[in-house]
């Protein structure tokens, strides 16, 4: 999925729910001004590649990637549904996972407003809500 005009300020938060097919290997939700900017790269990968419960986090700025950061800390399962936030300002973004713990990462765009968002993936998303 991927829309071109999301309007996502700074200081709103992005709820997201979404199901992971029972044999998802990986998601992932990209928000930014279009394909080759990319401020958050949010990447859960179940089993991609070699890296395996494993969220890869990550920025694209002039269609190159920048240093990847990972976390460990993984609550999401194959085949349930699970709900997660984020929000940011000028100098990082918020996630909060389904588990209630927090990532954070840096902005490293600066911007305050971005409109590109694409989904990709195994995985059903169910619904988003921006406030």
């Amino acid at each position: 999925m991927l829309i071109t005009d999301m309007g996502f300020v700074s200081g709103q938060e992005l709820k997201i729910r979404a199901k992971p097919s029972d044999d998802c290997n990986s998601f992932s939700i990209n928000i930014g001004h279009d394909a080759d900017n990319i401020a958050l790269h949010f990447n859960p990968r179940f089993d991609l590649n070699g890296v395996t419960d494993t969220i890869v986090i990550n920025c694209k700025s002039g269609g190159s990637w920048g240093e990847e950061q990972r976390e460990e800390n993984f609550p999401f399962t194959c085949g349930e549904e699970s709900k997660f936030y984020i929000n940011y300002n000028m100098e990082c973004f918020y996630i909060k996972l389904p588990d209630g713990s927090m990532i954070d990462f840096p902005n490293r765009l600066g911007d305050v407003k971005y409109d590109y968002f694409r989904v990709d993936g195994m995985a059903q998303f169910i619904g988003f809500k921006m406030q």
